[in-house]
């Protein structure tokens, strides 16, 4: 029963989240890392022709669920099928060593639907979604937070940037979650909402690495 009751708690908060394609302000004073990874401008298309932002993130008793917005800002249609490809890198550029994982196993329950072929036309949209716990399991492990996050659409194509409103706080878990792209309305317009954090009875025990 807990199991079930996390589960529909975290649905709740990822519907919230693939309802938003708000995209974040641009930082007026970027501070470039020693990789000059430079955040891509929400007015700019890559190369590539798709553009990845936050959309914000909802938070429940140390369950972290956040956004991913994919638009094809190019001139041709885009094929997309798979997860994400993400990468953490800390405040001085440097990579994290993080375990991703298609789905939520590990984390909670749900999260799960495997990945479908799609085609976006240009303007067209695809949401995803990350979830970690903030949860510290041994005092002796240093906690773990993500300060810059590399977004790529699927393995092996090109990454890009993806601006963060606040840390990827992974306490020492190590563990990330990372949900298959799912096709978005055109042009919705709902903000994330931080949902109703569940009562500790609902939420399972986490599982250290």
């Amino acid at each position: 029963m807990r199991n079930a009751a996390a589960g529909t708690g975290l649905l709740a908060a990822l519907t919230l989240l693939a309802a938003c394609t708000r995209a974040p302000a641009p930082d007026p004073n970027p501070q470039p890392s020693r990789h000059d990874a430079t955040p891509t401008s929400p007015a700019t298309c890559p190369p590539d022709g798709v553009r990845i932002t936050e959309t914000g993130v909802s938070a429940a008793m140390g369950l972290r669920a956040m956004g991913l917005d994919l638009v094809n800002c190019g001139n041709q249609p885009y094929e997309l099928r798979g997860y994400p490809a993400v990468r953490l890198r800390d405040a001085d550029g440097d990579p994290i060593a993080v375990r991703t994982v298609p789905g939520a196993t590990g984390i909670t329950s749900g999260f799960d639907a495997p990945p479908t072929r799609m085609v976006l036309r240009p303007g067209e949209r695809a949401g995803a979604a990350l979830l970690w716990r903030n949860t510290v399991t041994d005092p002796t492990v240093v906690a773990t937070e993500g300060r810059q996050l590399d977004v790529a659409p699927v393995t092996g194509r090109s990454s890009q940037p993806v601006t963060l409103d606040g840390p990827i706080d992974l306490g020492n878990t190590g563990r990330l979650g990372v949900s298959a792209w799912k096709r978005r309305d055109p042009d919705p317009t709902t903000a994330p909402t931080a949902p109703e954090a569940p009562p500790s009875s609902a939420v399972p025990p986490d599982n250290p690495l």
